[in-house]
C-alpha cells in the first residue's frame, strides 16, 4: 500500500487536535464561540471568559489530550513489544493495575498526595505487565488467546481490590462519587501544577519511546533476528515495558480507566503512516489526544446538564472496533 507523506499527515493531526481543543474549550454551561476562545488563548479575551477558560476548561481539555496521547503511545509500545495487534493498556490489564496503585495512593496520600498517586500507579502498571506476560507466556511464545485471558483475569482481580479499598476506607468513602467518576474515565485535573507534572511525565516518556522505535522495528522480526542485529533483547523489552507503564500510569492518575484508546489510535494511523515505530508513535499520540478530547467533549454534552464519564464514550467506540479486529483475524488465534 502506498503511504501518505509523513509531514503532511503529522501537520493534519496537529491541526485536528488544535481544532478539537478550541471547540471543546468553548463548550459548557456558558458557550463561548471559537473565535473568542482563540482571542482568549492569545491573551486578549474578555476577563470573565478568560477566567472560565483558563481556570476551569482548558486544564481539563489539555488533561484529556495528555490521556489520549499517553494511552495511544502505550498501545503502540505494547503491540510492538508483544508483536500482538490486540495489545492495549486496558485489554491487558495494565490500566487496571495502575488503578490499583492510584487508589492505594489516594488511601495513603498526605501532603505529597499528588506525587504519591502517579508513583504508585506506575508500580501497579509495571507489576501488571509482568504478571500478565508471565501468565500468558508459553515457552518462547505469547499466544494471543492466553494473553487476552490473562488480561481479563487480572483486570477482574484488580477491580476486586479497588472495590475493597473503596468500601473499607473512610477517606475514600467521603468522596466516593468523585472517585468512582474518575475510575470510570473522568478527567480529573484540578490545578495547572497537576497538569504540568503529568505533561512532563508524558513528554519525557514519549521522547524516550521515539528513540527506541528502531528496537521495536527489530523485535517485529522476532527476538532471534533482533539479537543478530546487535540488540540486547531482554534489556530492550524491559525498557519498552517501563515506558509503556509510565505512560499508562500518567493517564490513569488523571483519568482512571479509559478503554481502547491504545487500540483505536495506533491502528487508525498505521494505515496511513506505516508500521515504522519512530513515525507511528508521534502520529498515534496526536490521534489519541484528539480522540480523547472529542470523547470528553461528547461526554459533557450528550446528557447535559448531567455528565457521562468519558470512559463510556471511548468504550462505546472502542468495543465494536475491538470486535472487528477479532473478527478480521479470528482464524489466526489459537490456544
Amino acid at each position: 500500500m502506498r503511504r501518505a507523506p509523513y509531514a503532511p499527515v503529522l501537520g493534519a493531526l496537529v491541526l485536528i487536535l488544535l481544532g478539537a481543543i478550541v471547540v471543546a474549550v468553548g463548550i459548557g454551561a456558558v458557550a463561548i464561540p471559537a473565535d473568542r476562545v482563540v482571542r482568549t488563548l492569545l491573551g486578549s479575551g474578555d476577563p470573565s471568559e478568560t477566567a472560565i477558560i483558563l481556570s476551569i476548561r482548558l486544564p481539563r481539555v489539555l488533561g484529556a489530550a495528555l490521556v489520549g496521547a499517553a494511552l495511544a503511545a502505550a498501545g503502540v509500545l505494547l503491540q510492538g513489544l508483544l508483536r500482538n495487534p490486540l495489545a492495549d493498556p486496558y485489554v491487558l490489564g495494565t490500566s487496571a493495575g495502575a488503578s490499583v496503585g492510584a487508589v492505594i495512593g489516594l488511601v495513603v496520600a498526605g501532603a505529597l498526595g499528588f506525587f504519591v498517586v502517579p508513583a504508585l500507579a506506575f508500580v501497579g502498571a509495571i507489576l501488571s505487565i509482568v504478571i500478565v506476560w508471565r501468565l500468558a507466556r508459553v515457552g518462547a511464545e505469547t499466544p494471543i488467546v492466553t494473553l487476552l485471558l490473562a488480561g481479563v483475569v487480572f483486570s477482574a482481580f484488580a477491580g476486586a481490590i479497588v472495590t475493597l479499598l473503596l468500601v473499607s476506607h473512610d477517606r475514600l468513602q467521603l468522596r466516593l462519587a468523585s472517585v468512582l467518576a474518575w475510575l470510570m474515565g473522568g478527567v480529573s485535573v484540578v490545578t495547572w501544577t497537576q497538569l504540568a507534572v503529568s505533561a512532563a511525565l508524558v513528554a519525557i516518556a514519549l521522547a524516550v519511546a521515539v528513540t527506541v522505535g528502531w528496537r521495536l522495528d527489530a523485535l517485529a522480526l522476532g527476538e532471534d533476528a533482533a539479537a543478530t542485529l546487535g540488540i540486547d533483547v531482554e534489556r530492550s523489552k524491559r525498557s519498552i515495558a517501563t515506558i509503556a507503564a509510565l505512560l499508562t500510569a500518567a493517564a490513569v492518575s488523571i483519568a482512571g480507566l479509559v478503554a481502547f484508546v491504545g487500540l483505536i489510535a495506533p491502528h487508525a494511523v498505521r494505515l496511513v503512516v506505516g508500521p515504522a515505530h519512530a513515525r507511528l508513535l508521534p502520529a498515534a499520540a496526536l490521534a489519541g489526544a484528539a480522540f480523547v478530547v472529542f470523547a470528553d467533549m461528547i461526554a459533557r454534552v450528550v446528557v447535559a446538564p448531567s455528565e457521562l464519564p468519558m470512559g463510556v464514550i471511548s468504550g462505546l467506540v472502542g468495543g465494536p472496533f475491538f470486535f472487528a479486529l477479532l473478527w478480521r483475524d479470528r482464524g489466526t488465534y489459537r490456544l
